[in-house]
């Protein structure tokens, strides 16, 4: 009869105390993961971010360019091949 109360008061005392620790410890470590889970999506965000301001620099300098191209061609078509070559020596130096 007395094992049967050691054994109660032993299961009693893993549900009163074991189960809301353990518990307790599973919850911190999904907390902790959701935090750097959510650091990392920042992050990526940010490098999207900055990539995709990167990527609107470069089409804003090829559509200048293909401004200047078209300049050339429609305002003097007879000199195209000097204006070209002088802005790549421009480009150059």
């Amino acid at each position: 009869m007395e094992f049967d109360r050691g054994l109660f008061v032993l299961g009693f005392f893993m549900i009163v105390v074991g189960i809301p620790v353990i518990a307790g410890v599973l919850g911190d470590m999904y907390k902790r993961r959701m935090k750097v889970r959510e650091r990392e999506l920042e992050l990526l965000g940010n490098q999207t971010a900055e990539k995709a301001a990167q990527y609107a620099a470069h089409t804003e300098r090829l559509e200048q360019r293909v401004r200047v191209l078209e300049r050339i061609i429609t305002d003097r078509g007879i000199a195209v091949a000097d204006e070209i070559e002088a802005l790549r020596d421009q480009r150059d130096h």
